[in-house]
């Protein structure tokens, strides 16, 4: 058997559920204004997302395949510093051998070492930049440039460690 009794406030009228919940009847409410702020204007969001330039992806891309490129073939060749430091005396008309083999070795590996790290960060950056369609071409070259400078203070130490070198700066101021 179903109960049929009405449940609270299905048969009482509003008046009689504003004085059961203590409210005061509806005839004694006085309406206050209600100040409203004034509705913001709409954002105007673009139609459609803003689309990359197609050659600004493709100048991008080869600029970091260029840099990859770079970045091998130079890492390897740091890691054999001695020769590349015997070369770059002979090309400066240095007379004499590069003999600061510990830190040549040493200082070749972290510029190594630095130019593979530049690079990842230079092709993390632009790869961000390039998926939010945001001009990205600029970054492969700054990150080059901040790469290279770091690297060439790690070839410096070695360098100016070396006496035939320091020899030549000294000849320099003397000439």
């Amino acid at each position: 058997m179903t109960d049929q009794r009405p449940q609270y406030g299905e048969l009482a009228t509003p008046e009689e559920q504003r004085r059961a919940a203590g409210l005061p009847p509806l005839n004694e409410v006085v309406a206050e204004p209600v100040f409203t702020a004034p509705a913001p204007e709409p954002v105007i969001a673009d139609a459609a997302p803003r689309r990359p330039h197609p050659v600004d992806r493709f100048v991008t891309i080869g600029l970091l395949a260029y840099g990859l490129i770079n970045v091998i073939v130079t890492a390897l060749s740091y890691l054999d510093l001695t020769r590349v430091m015997n070369e770059s005396m002979k090309i400066l008309g240095i007379d004499g051998e590069f003999t600061n083999y510990d830190q040549g070795k040493l200082w070749g590996t972290v510029a190594a070492v630095v130019l593979v790290v530049g690079w990842s960060l230079t092709a993390w950056a632009s790869i961000r930049r390039l998926r939010s369609a945001k001009v990205a071409w600029w970054i492969p070259l700054v990150g080059a440039v901040v790469t290279m400078l770091i690297a060439s203070m790690c070839l410096a130490v070695p360098m100016f460690g070396d006496p035939a070198f320091m020899s030549y700066v000294e000849n320099m101021g003397g000439s």
